[in-house]
């Protein structure tokens, strides 16, 4: 919030006031705030410190009766089949606001001491009123540019926990995880594997934990040899499913962490002449399109990536006014979605659990 006083007005200090706080032109001022490369390290320095100081707003607030008119998403790569869901549900958040989304992939981004140029600098330059990242947010120095040129961001989705003070919305995936499992519990499955993704990820940890809370609230007998890492693609969740039912008791069931590995699952299946449900019953986790494409279509988690984005949304303008939210993290519900892939356990040989 701005001082008041001589030096500053209702709306906060203008530009001219930051430049005479700091010794230099209005110009050099301008540069700093503007992201320009061609100033001296200890004149920056003192003009960001009079920012501080004073408590410059580097745009209009949206109480003035001035509406920002652009805002910026950030995604891994536009055929991630769950951006389109993030884009769709901030578009609409936007359109709502009267706003504009600019897209941009995670590759594109420059560094913040990169040439003038650089994606960071063009924030600037076209006034974005704030980014959106989704799953991978700002490195530490892009946080630091950020924060510096007033710039607020949310990153949704983090793969991450990101660090303490950077504002994000996610999904319960502990509670997901808990739902799966506990829908292969009530079908009469004991026998119940879980395939998760690599380690020590935000999302990945949650699900394997409501995993193993699930089986144990249950008074499950949880099996070592039943949880496998691969790497979130299908190829690799082919691979872990061999191994499952290479298990001398191999499980009548599978909680699969990602929809994106279940093809692997079906795959690994129909090399051994074996069918879902019957054989094995698979649940998911996201409900991306690709869930109700498989045959069967799979039963899954879903993640309500849409209403993430366009709840990110709203708490990026509100920070642009000048709100911080209570809390840093908001986490959106999941629900089961229940399709064709889980049933009671099969007549395999071994199959009952």
């Amino acid at each position: 919030m701005a001082r008041t006083g001589s030096a500053s007005t209702a709306a906060g200090p203008t530009l001219a006031v930051v430049a005479r706080e700091a010794g230099v032109s209005v110009p050099t001022a301008s540069k700093v705030v503007n992201g320009r490369q061609d100033v001296a390290p200890e004149t920056r320095r003192r003009v960001t410190e009079a920012l501080n100081r004073l408590g410059y707003v580097r745009r209009p607030r949206f109480g003035d009766g001035r509406m920002p008119h652009l805002v910026d998403l950030v995604v891994p790569s536009l055929e991630e089949s769950g951006s389109g869901a993030v884009l769709h549900g901030a578009e609409e958040a936007a359109h709502d606001a009267g706003l504009e989304i600019v897209v941009s992939t995670a590759t594109r981004r420059g560094r913040p001491d990169g040439p003038e140029r650089s994606w960071l600098d063009r924030l600037v330059v076209r006034g974005s009123s704030g980014v959106l990242f989704h799953l991978t947010g700002p490195s530490a120095p892009q946080r630091r540019w950020l924060e510096q040129h007033r710039i607020p961001f949310v990153v949704i989705d983090p793969v991450l926990d990101p660090p303490a003070d950077v504002v994000s919305v996610g999904a319960a995936n502990w509670q997901g995880a808990v739902t799966a499992t506990e829908h292969l519990l009530s079908l009469g499955h004991g026998r119940i594997a879980v395939i998760t993704g690599e380690r020590s990820t935000a999302s990945g940890d949650a699900r394997l934990a409501g995993y193993h809370s699930a089986l144990v609230a249950a008074g499950a007998r949880h099996r070592a040899e039943y949880v496998r890492h691969a790497a979130h693609d299908a190829a690799a969740a082919r691979h872990r499913t061999r191994e499952l039912l290479d298990l001398p008791e191999p499980p009548t069931a599978v909680f699969v962490c990602s929809d994106r590995m279940a093809p692997g699952v079906y795959g690994a299946l129909a090399e051994r002449g074996l069918r879902v449900p019957d054989d094995l019953s698979v649940v998911g986790f996201d409900d991306l399109p690709e869930a109700r494409w498989l045959t069967p279509a799979l039963t899954t988690v879903r993640r309500p990536r849409s209403e993430m984005a366009a709840t990110a949304l709203r708490l990026l303008l509100r920070m642009a006014d000048g709100h911080r939210p209570e809390s840093t993290r908001t986490e959106l519900s999941t629900r089961l979605v229940e399709r064709s892939s889980t049933a009671p356990p099969g007549s395999r040989p071994g199959a009952h659990g």
